[in-house]
Parts: structure tokens; sequence; C-alpha cells
């Protein structure tokens, strides 16, 4: 597979130049200026893909053209905000450009309520607390029915936490759950906002009677809409699992599982129309099997993200180790080495460690926590590339 790496553009402090000298090969970027629901003009493609290439890399996978939230939940504008796309996604095939991913999550791109969480030996990494979401549901959002959601045993412990939780942990899980990852991701919500909480409920209201059958519909449409301008120009569309695998917020979640992917690849049944194979994602699922998935789903995969989770009993599941968890990355390597070896994939979510922690990165993407993983996965790549070569 090709070592690809996840970039925010020249203003990100890690260099193209150091990529490459750490063994990257291809970038996965976009274009983060550009508001979602604008077009990707040819010649602003063109600029960023020239610079990218003349450190000696190439733009591997646009991740991501967003999908504005009016094409999710089947807006008035959806058509026009389609349109936009279709000419976004002409510019890059002109480019040359081939690999979108992409997500249908309703207004979370994905969640966590611990950006920070400490290890042992002193590195963090980001940690989904069902207890403290669920807090956040009934107690910050104040989410109608949101209680209802919950077991008795995590209502339990959202009673504890209104007892201990001061002003200020409530204002950084407001940070965690909607700043910190919504504002990088998809320019929703943005530090800075006057009340990002008023705004992110706002945001939620749009969805009023969508639901998962719905969703599924709308991600059809989308995709029928989309597809003959991905045959013109080969390009791949890959969709993100949700992250988390399970409905949050009272809004449904349509990439969770084995049905799931079934349902949208066969939907809309299309060489173009992929997945993009996050085994984080997919293992913060206690019931998916995450090397039996790659195995069925590798010819449809068009890229890979590796991570992995630790699972725990009361829904709790932090970050694991890149060759731990239930992500179960050596055999997921071994399946797409086998079946579909010219996958970009990337590393995902390292670890912050010491050295990093003043330096300001994206919650999930510090340096040398990233970097460490790569090396673990690159040694695994080249295990299983000589495992092959012997056996041939």
């Amino acid at each position: 597979m090709e070592k690809t790496w996840r970039w925010f553009g020249k203003n990100d402090q890690i260099k193209l130049s150091t990529l490459r000298q750490i063994g990257v090969e291809g970038i996965v970027s976009a274009l983060h200026d550009i508001p979602n629901g604008e077009i990707w003009n040819l010649e602003a493609v063109n600029d960023y893909k020239n610079y990218i290439e003349s450190h000696g890399l190439r733009w591997s996978v646009v991740e991501s053209l967003p999908v504005s939230e009016a094409i999710k939940y089947g807006g008035e504008d959806r058509d026009f905000l389609i349109e936009n796309y279709i000419k976004s996604l002409e510019n890059l095939g002109k480019a040359g450009i081939n690999t979108v991913c992409y997500n249908f999550m309703p207004v979370l791109d994905w969640a966590r309520t611990d950006l920070f969480h400490e290890w042992e030996d002193g590195s963090s990494s980001l940690y989904f607390d069902k207890a403290k979401f669920a807090y956040f549901e009934i107690h910050i959002l104040k989410r109608k029915d949101a209680e209802n959601d919950y077991t008795p045993e995590i209502l339990q412990k959202v009673e504890e936490l209104k007892s201990i939780l001061t002003e200020e942990d409530k204002n950084i899980l407001i940070d965690s759950v909607i700043v910190k990852t919504q504002g990088f991701v998809n320019g929703n919500i943005k530090e800075g906002d006057l009340n990002p909480v008023e705004k992110f409920n706002n945001l939620l209201a749009l969805y009023d009677g969508i639901d998962k059958n719905q969703l599924r519909l709308n991600l059809k449409y989308f995709l029928e809409k989309i597809m003959p301008v991905c045959e013109e120009w080969n390009i791949s569309m890959c969709v993100h699992p949700d992250d988390p695998p399970f409905a949050l917020l009272g809004l449904p979640r349509i990439v969770t599982n084995e049905e799931d992917i079934e349902w949208f690849l066969s939907a809309v049944d299309n060489p173009h129309n992929g997945l993009t194979f996050c085994a984080g994602s997919l293992s913060a699922n206690p019931n998916n099997d995450v090397p039996k998935l790659a195995k069925k789903f590798a010819s449809r995969t068009k890229f890979v993200h590796l991570r992995s989770t630790n699972v725990f009993e009361n829904g709790d599941f932090i970050e694991a180790h890149h060759l731990g968890g239930r992500g179960k990355l050596i055999d997921v390597i071994r399946i797409f080495e086998q079946e579909n070896p010219e996958l970009p994939m990337r590393i995902d979510h390292g670890r912050l460690l010491t050295e990093d922690v003043e330096k300001g990165y994206n919650p999930g993407y510090s340096f040398l926590g990233r970097m460490l993983a790569l090396g673990q996965i690159e040694g695994v790549m080249a295990a299983v590339q000589n495992e092959m070569s012997k056996t041939k």
C-alpha cells in the first residue's frame, strides 16, 4: 500500500520535506480555506497539487471535499450544492486527482469527550466516555428525551458527574465535542463562536424528522447525482465509516457495520462508489469483526485508515496502540496487501508524546505519535510483503 499522511496545508507546522524524509509517499489533504459548498476551481486545485509535487510527493487523496449539511438532510438548496460538488469533482479529475474521501455523518463528524486522556507513560490519546457524552447531551445541550437513549447505569454516572464537574470541566467538554474537533474538520463550529452550544443545537434541529431510512435515501440521491462525473474522470468516492459507529444525539448513523456497508454499495452499485476502510472507526463497535469486514469489502475499498481502539464493557473506548486493540491491524494489512495492494493508506490518530504537547497540533494529529505509528505499520507491511514473496 502507498504510505500517505494527512496534512493540513501550507500553514501546517509539519513540513512536506520532513514527511518525505520519514518515508511518506503521498499526501492526504484538502483546500481547507474554501468554505463548504463552494466550488474548488481548477486553478486552486492545480496550485495545491503542484506545491505538493514540488516536494517530491503526490496529492494521493482528497480528504475531504465536504458534503454540505443540506445535502445530508435534503434541504431546499441541496441540488445547487450537489452541482457545486460535481464541478469541484470535475476540476479534481482534470487535475488528475482521483480519490475522494468523504463522510455522511449528520452534524458531528467524529466525537470524543477527552482529547488528552493520559496513559501511564505520560503520553495521551483520544477517548470517548459514554457517561460524559450523556452528560453533554442531557445537561449542556439539554436535548429533549436524550435520557431515553441511555441505560440506568449510564444515567447514574451522569448524576454523579453533575456533582463533580466544574464550569471549567464543562467548557473543556464543549471544546472537546463540538469545537476543537469539528472546527478544523468541517468548519461548522469554530473557536470564537459566541455561543457554540446554541449554534450546535440549531444544526441538530435541521435533522428533525430525518430517520435512518431517510438519511440512507439522501446518500443514495447524492451518489446517483455524482456518479456520471466520477465515471467521466475515473474518480473513486470512498465514504468514511461513522465515528463512533453508533447513534448519537438522536441522529441516525448509516455506515456502522457490515449491513450498512452492504446497503450503500448495493444501493448505488457502481465501481466508483467505494469505502474508506477505517479500522479504528469500525473497531469501536464491539460487534464488528474488523478483519472479516476487510476481507469482504477489500475489492470496494479505495482508501485505508490504519488505527485501532480498545473498547470497554461500559461502552467507552480509547485509541489503542497501533499494533494492538480490536482493529487487528496486522491481519488487516495482510488482507489488503494480498487483495488490493495499490491502495493508499494513512496512519490515523497517533498518541500525543511529550515533545509535541506545546505544538498545538489538531487533536489526534501529532507529529511524533503518528511517526511512531508509521514506523510500526511500515514494519508490518515489510514483514507481510516478505511472507508473500516466500509463498510465490
